[in-house]
Order: structure tokens, then sequence, then C-alpha cells
């Protein structure tokens, strides 16, 4: 690897696609668009253009960037698909979407989000706990959205539900900038040492 090339070159975004959230959440993901470019990485991510995800999509593609969307087509049939994405992938449902994605991705960030973006974070988490893959994985906990499932967590290590060394599997960075920052400097941890 050259000097000039990125440690990262594809980065999966987990995010709400709800357009009701807060105005804090979508600066935050425009902003995370913005230096997915700077980084010189290609977003990939649930490809739609409503809610969080489509803020970061359309953030990527303002400044320039590469934006690969992998969406299950009956979502695609609500019109609710990112059309201008540079690569639109249609999945037959929402297994094989984060199977795509888990293929097509170097390191993953998991923006605030509900009951999707939390299963979709916790599925990779599992998986590099069991060896899978070794790619990194961060939480950006704008405004501390993610403290209580991080307090959730750290109940697992008190009670023994999850061996601490789990701690190592995931990174929590409060803005944006903080996530390219541990993506430059990340070292891929032995996955074994993360499994509970």
């Amino acid at each position: 690897m050259s000097a000039a090339e990125p440690k990262h070159r594809t980065l999966c975004v987990f995010s709400s696609s709800s357009n009701a959230v807060a105005a804090k959440y979508f600066a935050a993901a425009t902003e995370l668009g913005e230096l997915i470019v700077r980084n010189r990485m290609v977003l990939i991510y649930g490809g739609g253009i409503i809610g969080l995800m489509g803020a970061v999509a359309k953030s990527v593609h303002r400044h320039g960037g590469r934006v690969v969307g992998v969406i299950p087509h009956y979502l695609r049939r609500k019109e609710i698909a990112y059309e201008a994405a540079d690569e639109l992938i249609v999945a037959r449902d929402l297994r094989e979407r984060k199977a795509i994605m888990e293929s097509r991705a170097d390191a993953f960030v998991a923006l605030p989000g509900g009951f999707g973006t939390l299963e979709e974070v916790l599925e990779i988490l599992t998986l590099k706990q069991l060896r899978r893959h070794p790619k990194p994985v961060v939480f950006l906990n704008t405004e501390g959205f993610f403290d209580p499932l991080l307090e959730m967590f750290e109940r697992f290590y008190r009670e023994r539900f999850a061996n601490p060394e789990a701690r190592r599997a995931y990174h929590l960075a409060a803005r944006p900038a903080e996530v390219f920052a541990y993506l430059e400097s990340y070292r891929s941890v032995d996955a074994g040492e993360a499994a509970p």
C-alpha cells in the first residue's frame, strides 16, 4: 500500500431512515459524508434516500465521492431508493443486503438509528467475535446517543455474559472526525481476544 492510498477503501454506514429525527443527527451525518470523500473512501450503505442514510449519501455526492447503495427490492418499490447512487444493488431481502454490505466493506460505522441500525451493527460485532472478519467497527456517538447501549454492554461484562476483551472489538467516536482518526490508527485485533 502506498502512502497515497487510504488504509480502508470502503466504509459501510448503518443509520436511520427516519426524516423525523433531530437536526443535530443530520448535521453529523452530513459531516461524515464530507469526511468520507476527504479520506478518499467509498460509501457502502443501505441505499435509501431518506433519513440519515440519505443525508450521508447526498453529502458524499455533493463533495464528489462515490456511493454504493444496497437495497431490498421491496423497499426500492416504495420509491425510497437513492437512484442517483453510482452503483445501486437490489437485494432479495434484508439478509442478502447485509451480506453484500459486509463483503464490500473495509470498515463499519453505526450512526444513531433504530431497530434496523442496531440489528445491523450488532451482527457485525457478533461476526467479529466469531472471527469471521477483523474489520474496524465504530459507533458515532452523537450527543451521547449510544450511551445507554454501551451501559448495557458494560452490564454484559460485569455479569459475565460477555468477555471484557470484547471492548476491543469496537470503538466509540464522539464526532465524525474521530471516526477517521481511529480508522487511520486501527490495528486488527485477534478476534479470539474479543470472543466471549
